[in-house]
C-alpha cells in the first residue's frame, strides 16, 4: 500500500440524516482518499459495531463525536508514520486497537 501521513475524520450526516464518519487518509506521496461509512438498516452479529454518544441532545443519541476523537487521535497515531502493505495488515492493526 503506502506510507501513511495522516488520518484525519468529522461527523457528517448520511443519506437518511444519521450521524457518520468521514476520514481521509493522506500519504506521504500527497495523495489522498476519504471514506464515509453509513450504518446498515440493520446491524448484525457479524457487523462491526457502532460508537454513538448517546447524547440525548445531539442527533437523539446518534451522535458520533467520540468515534471522530478515537480517529483523529489514537487511531491517526498508531498509523501515522506507518507503512501498510495490505488491507488485511491495516484490519489487524485496528482490531489490536
Amino acid at each position: 500500500m503506502a506510507n501513511i501521513q495522516s488520518l484525519h475524520a468529522l461527523e457528517i450526516l448520511d443519506s437518511r440524516g444519521r450521524p457518520t464518519l468521514k476520514t481521509t487518509c493522506t500519504l506521504y506521496s500527497g495523495s489522498s482518499g476519504s471514506a464515509s461509512v453509513p450504518s446498515g438498516r440493520s446491524t448484525g452479529a457479524a457487523e462491526a459495531l457502532e460508537l454513538r454518544d448517546k447524547d440525548l441532545a445531539r442527533y437523539r443519541g446518534m451522535g458520533c463525536k467520540k468515534a471522530v476523537a478515537n480517529v483523529n487521535s489514537a487511531i491517526n497515531n498508531h498509523f501515522a508514520g506507518r507503512r501498510i502493505s495490505t488491507q488485511q495488515e491495516l484490519d489487524a492493526q485496528l482490531c489490536e486497537l
